[in-house]
């Protein structure tokens, strides 16, 4: 059963969805508390697993990897062993930023992360389509990236 967030548990959630490097005393000042009540409800707030870790969010042009690639998979079968078998290989190709078993047309969409065409290529010639399980696949090219957030809508 989730917990309940209170009002001030969302304040609290919001300000570290904003910045996961505040300091205790910043984020209990931000969310009117005093420091102790502060830390007390964060900590019970990730032993609650609602904080699931604290990440550092990378600039993608800067570190070389600009070009995200949105991958539609169908597989041969739809039967547990071939699910499972495309999950793990999924899991360790560093590209694969997300990946999501889908209802509807295609059997998983994929995030992809590559520096440009040519590495998106080569990273389907010789990781994706040489996965057992892996009948097509059809790639969609953003143009702009219009929203992108990693925060909750908490209300």
């Amino acid at each position: 059963m989730p917990m309940r967030l209170d009002e001030i548990d969302k304040r609290i959630l919001r300000a570290l969805q904003r910045d996961g490097r505040l300091q205790n005393i910043e984020l209990a000042k931000e969310v009117g508390l005093s420091p102790s009540p502060c830390l007390r409800r964060v900590k019970l707030l990730e032993e609650a697993g609602i904080i699931d870790r604290y990440v550092a969010v990378l600039n993608p042009v800067k570190a070389g990897l600009p070009l995200s690639m949105f991958a539609r998979v169908w597989l041969t079968a739809q039967d547990a062993d071939t699910i499972d078998h495309f999950m793990e290989a999924m899991k360790k190709l560093p590209q694969v930023m997300e990946c999501y078993i889908m209802l509807g047309e295609s059997d998983a969409l994929l995030r992809v992360v590559v520096a440009d065409l040519d590495d998106y290529r080569q990273f389907q010639s010789t990781h994706l389509t040489r996965i057992n399980g892996i009948q097509n696949v059809k790639t969609d090219v953003p143009s702009q990236i219009v929203k992108q957030t990693y925060a909750l809508p908490l209300r």
